[in-house]
């Protein structure tokens, strides 16, 4: 799996996050701000965090969850763990 298959199925997980995913989904970008760019919350991480453990078969193992900022630092992080696979 590439960059951008895993862009855009983190994409697709983050659509589920939104009523109007649309909009989200057209401006979202790899510089995407995860809180103030595409708006999520707690919870909203939560989310995210257990669907991309669910697609990619990867867990999130002592990370602190602030330290994923933009799109980019999940999407880098989903890498090096498929790498460790």
């Amino acid at each position: 799996m590439d960059r951008k298959e895993i862009f855009d199925k983190l994409k697709e997980i983050l659509s589920f996050s939104f009523s109007d995913s649309s909009e989200i989904l057209e401006n979202c970008s790899e510089s995407s701000n995860l809180i103030t760019d595409l708006g999520l919350n707690s919870v909203g991480m939560l989310f995210m965090v257990i669907s991309i453990e669910e697609a990619f078969s990867i867990r999130f193992e002592n990370v602190n969850l602030a330290s994923f900022v933009t799109v980019k630092d999940v999407i880098d992080y989903i890498e090096e763990k498929r790498r460790e696979v």
